[in-house]
């Protein structure tokens, strides 16, 4: 794995973490008791994006030290993942070379 498919791979853990920390926690203005003018009664009464920012880059990183484990150690590789048995095998030269 190189440096870029390693941070392309942190990227998505990243991402994919902070959507389901979003919701956690979440107090609504509904719920306060304390609707802002003009915004809806479902919005956060206090977002903390910070605190949330934070807790998603410790899970994050956690995540993603067990898959790039599992990526370099060769447990898995992308021929497991070929369930349709469309690759070449392994010692079969490239087509054109």
């Amino acid at each position: 794995m190189g440096i870029t498919s390693a941070i392309v791979m942190f990227a998505v853990v990243w991402w994919m973490v902070f959507f389901i920390v979003l919701p956690l926690q979440m107090v609504s203005q509904g719920d306060a008791g304390e609707v802002v003018p003009g915004t809806h009664k479902s919005a956060p009464a206090n977002f903390q994006l910070g605190r949330k920012a934070k807790i998603t880059t410790l899970w994050a990183v956690g995540i993603w030290i067990v898959f790039a484990t599992i990526i370099l150690s060769g447990a898995v590789s992308v021929r497991d993942l070929d369930w349709f048995n469309r690759m070449p095998p392994a010692q079969a030269p490239l087509a054109g070379s």
